[in-house]
């Protein structure tokens, strides 16, 4: 093929994804009340399911203090969220276009990479959305410094603190593709992970701690475990610089 025909093709396939996410955006658009009040809004209920669990109460108001707010969360909501819905439709169209350039062993390993990365960021929003939001959520709608102010949360600072805290997670479960890369590399190794275990482990603590800073220790537990299992999954993936020596 010439650059022109490459070209044609590149064309072709941003049309194909473009026509896909609008689409999937004008039905989510209409489907503003189950998008809002079933997944969006949810972790503000008191009936989300990890309150009922633990048993703990939430009383979360919302308001609005701009014109135009309410119609502009609309739309991002929309758009990321069709985004989130067509990303493997994305990464199928954007390999299919990038595979019959790559040698048989590169298009083996681009397409596990691609399909790793794609399952550890969605693992990650599902764990950001069902346990670390709704935790920081409960621990900031009642913290007070005084029982004289009240917690009234603005809409926007809802909807940009969800964003954030679903997009970091996404981003911070890609932590084992970033190892493998770097394992076959050969920058890191199994022992070298091994060897940095506890010290992996007080960091995780430390940035656990942070993200939920209500001081329960379930809560911190529930923050630990699944970045914790994260870097053991890394380990099980990683390389060894040479064989293990076996046990006496």
């Amino acid at each position: 093929m010439t650059f022109w025909d490459h070209l044609d093709d590149l064309r072709s396939t941003l049309l194909r994804i473009a026509v896909v996410f609008f689409s999937v955006s004008v039905v989510l658009f209409f489907f503003k009340t189950f998008l809002f009040e079933k997944v969006i809004l949810a972790p503000s209920q008191g009936d989300f399911f990890l309150y009922r669990l633990l048993g703990t109460e939430m009383a979360l108001k919302l308001q609005n203090i701009e014109i135009s707010t309410q119609f502009f969360v609309h739309i991002k909501i929309t758009l990321l969220s069709a985004l989130v819905l067509v990303f493997p439709y994305l990464v199928y169209e954007l390999w299919r276009f990038v595979a019959p350039a790559l040698y048989d062993n590169e298009r083996k390993a681009v397409r596990g990479a691609l399909s790793f990365a794609g399952i550890l960021f969605y693992a990650g929003v599902a764990v950001a959305y069902c346990l670390i939001f709704p935790l920081m959520l409960n621990f900031f709608a009642d913290y007070q410094v005084s029982g004289q102010v009240e917690n009234i949360f603005s809409l926007s600072s809802y909807i940009s603190m969800l964003i954030s805290t679903l997009l970091m997670f996404g981003l911070v479960f890609e932590f084992p593709t970033v190892i493998a890369i770097l394992s076959s590399m050969g920058i890191l190794t199994r022992q070298m992970l091994k060897k940095y275990r506890r010290h992996a482990l007080c960091i995780i603590m430390i940035l656990a701690a942070i993200i939920t800073p209500s001081g329960d220790p379930f809560t911190l537990l529930i923050c630990t475990a699944p970045m914790y299992l994260l870097y053991e999954f890394s380990i099980l993936i990683c390389k060894n610089s040479n064989p293990e020596p076996e046990e006496q």
